[in-house]
């Protein structure tokens, strides 16, 4: 996929003091309602050499920078590989999408390995993540008005929604709403947010709001009940084999 940025990202991945294994855009450009002064949301894998590993210092295990390139707000985070792959380990829906973005800067056969194996760890219990953060968001919401929010509690139910369904990873909103039964007016929510990244939620009726979020949670709950997606994990002894060998040839 094009990246929808004006930025030249590939110097970042050049400026990282550790080989990165991937970068790929999160956030907003992946979610599919950025805004004119959205930031760029880099995520990422960095290896660290195996003797920050084991010495006695504690390792650089994750790193995150903010910075301005180009008049555009960047955001980095990368994390060392073997944390990476303990966090995907831990039904962590975000770096799962940070993995599977399609909007890729940067890329390698390791990183291709890692997508490849990425299926295994998805489970039933993703929909915890996924409900949990789209928790948090409408709270935001109910606080500060903004669209922003909003948003982010509709395209986290639907993404779990989806992935209990189809067992499959889909972040970008405007896919969902083709896939999931959503409200009409979110269409119109995702062309508001071109405006402007932190605008109120003009015209947006609190109560209905509130009512197609709540139906949007039940449909989430019966999703997962019914998901043909494990319980746990299968690629646990293949992720650690991964790692190992990842390191060593480095």
């Amino acid at each position: 996929m094009t990246l929808p940025l004006d930025v030249d990202l590939l110097p970042v991945v050049g400026e990282q003091p550790d080989p990165l294994l991937f970068a790929n855009v999160s956030g907003a450009h992946l979610y599919g309602f950025p805004s004119r002064d959205s930031d760029v949301d880099l995520r990422g894998v960095h290896l660290l050499p195996t003797a920050e590993l084991v010495g006695l210092h504690e390792p650089e295990e994750t790193r995150s920078r903010m910075w301005d390139r180009d008049g555009v707000e960047m955001d980095l985070v990368t994390h060392d590989l073997r944390k990476f792959v303990r966090l995907m380990l831990r039904r962590n829906g975000y770096v799962l999408e940070q993995l599977l973005s399609p909007l890729v800067v940067h890329t390698s056969d390791a990183h291709a390995e890692l997508v490849a194996l990425a299926p295994g760890v998805l489970t039933s219990h993703h929909a915890h993540h996924y409900r949990g953060f789209a928790g948090t968001q409408w709270r935001l919401f109910e606080k500060t008005g903004e669209l922003k929010p909003l948003l982010y509690t509709f395209r986290a139910l639907l993404t779990g929604i989806h992935l209990m369904r189809a067992g499959e990873v889909q972040a970008h909103l405007p896919t969902l709403l083709g896939e999931v039964n959503t409200p009409a007016y979110v269409a119109e929510l995702i062309a508001a947010k071109a405006d402007a990244e932190h605008g109120p939620a003009s015209g947006v009726d609190h109560e209905r709001a509130r009512t197609d979020v709540d139906a949007l949670h039940e449909v989430l709950d019966e999703a997962q009940l019914g998901s043909l997606l494990p319980g746990e994990p299968t690629v646990h002894d293949a992720l650690s084999d991964f790692v190992v060998r990842v390191r060593l040839e480095r």
